[in-house]
């Protein structure tokens, strides 16, 4: 009997290429498979002109493709990792993280090719607090301004004047052929990032172990090990994807580094931690970085 896969996504180019992959991938290894693409609006879309923090997080770009999920329309959704919230709803289920694209945060501008160039007053472009707390940390002399809408929409606005640089994710402009675009990849030193970012996850619900064991092939072991320390950090102030808090984990051999922070919105308090462990056991390697970080000062910062 020929099975059928809905795919619930965003409306976007850069989530409509991510479910677009998706599928690809799931026709390469199922033979017969049929899959077709569910596009959907959510209110983290529709919303351009307030901060996320303010709003309702970054739940509001998957609550949508979850009750799709839900009611039957769809039987997976493709999020990018550092968009879905630590904390997922009962009965849902990450099944596979993709291999992970470049992690890092790029410098898009078309008067600089860093941050250190860039003069006084000079205004950067950005919906991430934890940007742009690591951007006014080092670079008091900046301004940090908001900038909502997706790749292109930013991009417009940079090319309009309306900022001297803006700062994106790597792996949105690679996956859009914008890779041309990047003036810098910013190093972890210097913008540590998102927990979770570069990599693609599939949802479904918790029931349905026949999508998952569909799924189950497309997951990579060496970016799911680091993306669940990352978001165990996460997790531990609250899941939200709105405060800043960057995490970011690297493998050597079975051994598992976590880099991670917490700052105030404005960069003049940061707390830093860096840990080793066990790679088998990367929720316990969160932990840990998060305890360290609470112990420098961390829900202090939040709290301010």
């Amino acid at each position: 009997m020929r099975m059928k896969l809905v795919i619930a996504t965003r409306r976007s180019r850069l989530a409509l290429w991510q479910a677009e992959h998706v599928r690809q991938l799931l026709k390469a290894r199922h033979s017969g498979l049929e899959v077709d693409l569910l596009p959907l609006s959510t209110r983290g879309d529709e919303l351009l002109d307030q901060r996320l923090d303010k709003v309702g997080g970054k739940g509001l770009f998957v609550k949508e493709l979850e009750s799709a999920l839900a009611d039957g329309r769809a039987q997976l959704a493709v999020h990018s990792m550092k968009d879905l919230p630590a904390e997922l709803p009962p009965g849902f289920a990450i099944a596979a993280v993709l291999e992970r694209e470049d992690p890092r945060d790029a410098l898009v501008s078309s008067k600089y090719s860093s941050l250190k160039e860039m003069p006084e007053k000079s205004v950067i472009g950005t919906s991430s607090l934890r940007r742009a707390a690591q951007v006014l940390e080092r670079h008091p002399r900046l301004e940090a301004r908001l900038l909502r809408g997706n790749v292109e929409t930013r991009l417009a606005k940079l090319d309009r004047g309306e900022y001297d640089a803006v700062i994106l994710a790597v792996a949105g402009l690679v996956r859009l052929g914008l890779e041309k675009r990047i003036r810098a990849r910013l190093e972890p030193e210097d913008s540590l990032p998102a927990p979770g970012q570069g990599a693609l996850g599939i949802e479904c619900l918790v029931a349905r172990a026949d999508v998952a064991a569909l799924l189950a092939p497309l997951a990579d072991g060496d970016a799911t090990a680091c993306v669940r320390a990352e978001r165990a950090v996460s997790r531990a102030f609250g899941g939200s994807c709105t405060i800043p808090l960057g995490a970011f984990a690297q493998l050597a051999g079975k051994q598992l580094r976590l880099r991670a922070l917490v700052a105030a919105a404005d960069g003049r308090r940061v707390a830093r931690s860096d840990v080793t462990g066990d790679a088998s056991e990367p929720e316990a390697l969160g932990r840990l970085a998060a305890e360290q970080l609470a112990a420098r000062g961390a829900r202090e910062i939040l709290g301010s």
